[in-house]
């Protein structure tokens, strides 16, 4: 059987946090959280960007990102800074 070896990778302020796992051929995002030990971080899941769901396959040197929720909406944060130009 095969195996391939994928990266988990959580981004906090200031640090991080990376894991390699070696997992079986046909390994879902959901299990290379599993076995690294992240299942409960997060608030969204990518691979090298791309945002996708847990049920979603792997292939040999991916790197699952574990995104965390945004502390502020872009778009709302610029709209105050533009407000606060006009005055």
């Amino acid at each position: 059987m095969a195996a391939i070896r994928v990266e988990v990778v959580y981004a906090m302020r200031g640090a991080f946090d990376v894991v390699t796992v070696e997992l079986p051929a046909g390994a879902t995002v959901r299990d290379a959280l599993a076995a690294a030990g992240m299942k409960e971080r997060g608030a969204a899941l990518g691979i090298f960007g791309r945002r996708v769901a847990a049920e979603t396959p792997l292939a040999d040197g991916d790197r699952v990102e574990i995104y965390r929720p945004l502390l502020a909406d872009a778009k709302e944060q610029r709209r105050r800074r533009a407000k606060a130009r006009r005055r």
